[in-house]
């Protein structure tokens, strides 16, 4: 990609620990000189593709609440009493996967559609592995509808497949635990995975810490 530090995002649009490093996220975003990679690593998909039911509620609620005491993160009312209600909901990575590639590929808007999608989830309810939802939500953040929807028709399938495959090569190289991950590359190729989760709700200090490594990588 290029000599500069790149801070290498390895996650998953349903992921709920994304979710709440999403601050963190945008405050990489503000450092100058950094540039941000993202790895969709499929959580669900496949086999792992999973319906909502009520003991899957019962699994993610607790971390959700330990999410927003930890970091603020909003969740809504239509999350919890309506999508986690909502039996007839598919919880699958791969379509909102593919539609950030999509929007990476117009522009490198692939973060913004990723924030988008976090909220539509977290706090709106909305079923981000519908085509339409997608759709909508990347007209939403100002993405030319058309050029949004044949990306995605590119991406699809087999494409959107390889780079799972390609993120979760990633992830174990870096010796990854999980979703979120991430690694610093530096100018000459090494690869350091930074844990963050000491830094969850704490963007300004996540930051410095960032900007240092950043100058030192460079």
């Amino acid at each position: 990609m290029s000599d500069s530090p790149i801070l290498h995002y390895l996650f998953d649009p349903l992921c709920g620990w994304c979710y709440a490093a999403a601050p963190l996220v945008q405050a990489a975003r503000t450092v100058p000189g950094l540039a941000i990679a993202l790895h969709g690593g499929g959580m669900m998909t496949g086999a792992n593709r999973r319906p909502i039911t009520p003991q899957w509620r019962d699994y993610v609620m607790p971390h959700d609440r330990r999410i927003a005491q930890l970091t603020g993160q909003p969740f809504g009312e239509a999350y919890f009493e309506g999508l986690l209600r909502d039996t007839t909901a598919v919880m699958d990575s791969e379509p909102p996967t593919t539609a950030i590639l999509a929007a990476e590929a117009l522009g490198g808007r692939g973060l913004d559609l990723l924030q988008r999608l976090q909220r539509a989830h977290y706090v709106e309810g909305r079923r981000i592995a519908d085509t339409a939802v997608l759709h909508e939500l990347a007209i939403d953040i100002e993405l030319d509808g058309d050029a949004f929807a044949a990306l995605f028709a590119q991406q699809a399938g087999e494409g959107t497949r390889q780079h799972i495959a390609d993120s979760r090569a990633l992830l174990a190289r870096v010796a990854g635990g999980g979703f979120p991950t991430f690694a610093l590359a530096r100018g000459d190729g090494r690869l350091e995975r930074i844990d963050a989760s000491a830094w969850l709700g704490r963007p300004e200090a996540w930051r410095e810490q960032l900007a240092q490594m950043t100058q030192q990588a460079a």
